[in-house]
């Protein structure tokens, strides 16, 4: 018998008519015909140059070749079973890495509270973060060096899975003690009165958003710090009088600053997870996806 020519209904004909000894009662639990379980018997004893069967007025009898051969049937349609079943994903003794790609901002405001609910559920999951690098995500995440990217849509490639994490809004972020603070909130005046600094994540920016708002009424402001890390921003706002538009979620829990509506709107920005196909049925990874999700806010 030629292994190209085994044809896996014709194994699962054989175990059924080992079981029922019957025909009929065969093709009733198949969901055939009995002239179709009749045909599948004549290919069988072609295949195995055996008649496996005997007629009997209750039915079949099966031969002593076929006897010998249903210990191995059966085995390879278990094998064949599992195989095809979706392996029973367990978090708590799941041992994989996932490999997220976030900018300083993401790192912050999504993966470390994203990380502290998988630890507790999922302490051999290991983590590893890397930086987000517009140009090159898409190859990494098909390459499979990446697993996760958290992006916005405007940078997002095309062709990956993704979903809606959340929106996010800018509030002005001072030191606590702050001179401007004392009233609660600040005037457009003062605003643009006060130095500011902001992030620039390719390095050197001194223009952003809030420039584009304050010129849109015929205002501006006075830049004098740029760096690339949110993290550094916030430390520097903590030693000094600048102010800096920040994102609201960066800043939610920050010891030592106070915040404060801006005097104008400032439009944010929208926050997405994105994926490979490569990795959108893993039981894993949707696993691990739908704790990001949940930390996020996002049900379903």
């Amino acid at each position: 018998m030629d292994i190209r020519s085994v044809d896996l209904n014709l194994l699962k004909a054989f175990d059924a008519l080992m079981d029922e000894r019957s025909v009929t009662r065969a093709a009733a639990r198949l969901s055939l015909t009995q002239p179709a379980v009749s045909g599948m018997l004549n290919r069988l004893r072609d295949s195995f140059g055996d008649p496996l069967f005997a007629r009997t007025s209750r039915g079949v009898t099966p031969t002593p070749r076929a006897e010998a051969l249903i210990g191995s049937v059966k085995r390879v349609l278990a094998e064949i079973e599992t195989m095809l079943k979706p392996e029973a994903f367990d978090p708590a003794t799941a041992e994989f890495t996932v490999s997220i790609a976030a900018t300083d901002y993401a790192l912050r405001a999504v993966l470390v509270p994203f990380i502290a609910a998988l630890r507790p559920l999922a302490p051999r999951i290991r983590t590893a973060v890397h930086q987000v690098n517009d140009a090159t995500v898409q190859h990494r995440l098909e390459r499979g060096e990446l697993d996760l990217a958290l992006l916005t849509p405007e940078t997002a490639p095309p062709d990956l899975h993704a979903r809606h994490l959340f929106e996010e809004r800018y509030v002005c972020a001072l030191r606590h003690d702050h001179p401007a603070v004392s009233s609660g909130e600040l005037s457009l005046a003062q605003f643009c009165a006060l130095d500011h600094a902001m992030v620039s994540l390719a390095g050197g920016g001194f223009r952003g958003a809030t420039d584009e708002a304050l010129e849109r009424i015929g205002r501006q402001r006075r830049v004098v710090l740029s760096v690339p890390s949110f993290v550094m921003l916030l430390d520097v706002l903590r030693e000094s009088d600048l102010v800096a538009l920040v994102p609201q979620r960066l800043v939610a829990d920050s010891q030592g600053l106070s915040l404060i509506e801006p005097p104008l709107p400032v439009s944010g920005f929208t926050k997405i997870a994105a994926w490979h196909a490569r990795t959108h049925e893993d039981p894993g990874h949707r696993w691990v996806r739908s704790v990001l999700f949940q930390t996020c806010g996002v049900s379903g």
